[in-house]
């Protein structure tokens, strides 16, 4: 009989729930798109139907490893986030703002 994920959880060590609590966030916090997409709980239908688009157009995108930032923004703000694009140096972060100000 399967177990509730709550009762598995609750016979971890409170170490073990600790790494698995930090290992979900790191999880969550890298994706590809397609998992993102997923993540939100949409289909290629419903954001190809959202940015005006064919599906095929969706399956495509989520394929591609190089795009404009325009396309990967209106996408992102499809789903119902905001793109942001942060550098990342040895001594701190910058958010780069040139892109902030385009027209979707």
């Amino acid at each position: 009989m399967a177990k509730k994920f709550s009762e598995l959880r609750s016979a971890m060590s409170a170490e073990a729930q600790t790494r698995s609590e930090h290992l979900a966030n790191a999880m969550l916090a890298e994706m590809p798109l397609q998992e993102l997409r997923q993540a939100r709980g949409l289909s290629q239908q419903v954001l190809a139907s959202l940015l005006k688009v064919q599906q095929p157009a969706i399956a495509k995108l989520e394929r591609r490893t190089d795009m404009y930032l325009s396309t990967l923004r209106s996408h992102i703000e499809a789903m119902g986030g905001e793109l942001e694009i942060v550098a990342r140096f040895p001594d701190g972060s910058v958010r780069i703002t040139n892109f902030s100000a385009l027209d979707a």
